[in-house]
């Protein structure tokens, strides 16, 4: 049954209501029925549309040029559908390893104690495992020089721009 059809019977059964109370009545619950059927079925049809899409290549798309120590580094890893558009991919599509740390999702975790200086990590699609990429990161080396600033400390400097700017004025 194309589409067009569809929409037709939904049109004519929606013309042919009865005005009897208890045709009414039927014509409700038909009419309910026929609508939640006619969602279900775009549905369908969407979700047989997107996964009709195939997955052509992986890339690797980091947010950062090396990994932290006693942190979750989050992979970013995109895919390449048939029809070009790019789609962020998760563990239900691809799966992670790696020669250190351990994966948490698509984040891995580097021990606070760990002492090289790279992580070899390979990613494949579970699909098709033909479909792969392999790379290397290395492993920050020096510690975060930067302090954040504790709440206090805003404040107090929010409270005295704000007297310079009155005096100022």
């Amino acid at each position: 049954m194309n589409l067009l059809t569809y929409f037709s019977i939904i049109v004519k059964q929606s013309i042919n209501l009865k005005t009897n109370a208890t045709f009414q009545m039927n014509n409700a619950v038909f009419l309910k029925t026929l609508l939640l059927k006619t969602i279900l079925f775009f549905l369908l049809l969407f979700s047989i549309e997107v996964k009709g899409q195939k997955i052509d290549s992986i890339y690797v798309d980091l947010y950062t040029d090396s990994l932290k120590k006693g942190t979750y580094n989050y992979i970013n890893i995109d895919g390449k559908l048939s029809s070009g558009q790019f789609v962020p991919l998760d563990t239900a599509d691809i799966s992670f390893s790696s020669s250190m740390g351990k994966f948490y999702g698509n984040s891995l975790w580097i021990d606070p104690d760990f002492k090289h200086e790279n992580v070899f990590i390979k990613v494949f699609l579970k699909s098709n495992p033909l479909i792969h990429k392999e790379f290397i990161m290395f492993v920050k080396k020096k510690p975060d020089a930067e302090k954040l600033k504790t709440l206090d400390e805003l404040l107090n400097e929010s409270r005295t721009n704000s007297r310079r700017s009155r005096k100022k004025s």
